[in-house]
């Protein structure tokens, strides 16, 4: 089994080097825990007029942590894959006013792997949650379109 902190040390340097837009807005890979990944941004970097989370931020980071949860996973199965975010949705149910905690569960889409070995192409629907105290505040749902790298 992989090493969790590993993989997530992994996917900050990743974001560092690829995603620029992270640093910027103060992104943290948490955990991955039982295809879990939990991701934290600071909140003043990514406020808005009000002090709350700017929209535009939080569609970032959930849409960024998504991708990330499908990362980790292919990782984890040891696969070379191109991940393209296809399109998605946001949903603010509650003003957010302290550190953005978000979690991406793949955990349901584990067995799907077995298409994109077979096929070298596979599609995912994934949900994240920016969650305050286990409650929900802002949810996701994104397409993604994951395609198997050439061997080389």
């Amino acid at each position: 089994m992989t090493d969790t902190k590993a993989l997530c040390q992994q996917l900050q340097q990743l974001w560092q080097s690829d995603f620029p837009l992270s640093t910027a807005m103060q992104m943290r890979a948490e955990t991955f825990e039982d295809h879990v990944l939990t991701t934290a941004a600071a909140l003043p970097p990514n406020t808005n007029t009000h002090g709350s989370a700017f929209g535009g931020s939080l569609y970032a980071i959930q849409a960024l942590t998504a991708w990330s949860a499908i990362y980790l996973a292919l990782v984890r199965e040891n696969l070379q894959a191109s991940i393209i975010h296809a399109s998605g949705q946001i949903e603010f149910d509650q003003p957010i006013r302290q550190t953005i905690l978000t979690r991406c569960s793949i955990a349901e889409h584990m067995n799907d792997f077995e298409e994109l070995r077979n096929t070298g192409k596979l599609r995912l629907n994934l949900t994240t949650q920016v969650v305050v105290e286990d409650t929900p505040y802002s949810s996701f749902t994104g397409d993604f379109t994951i395609r198997l790298n050439p061997q080389k």
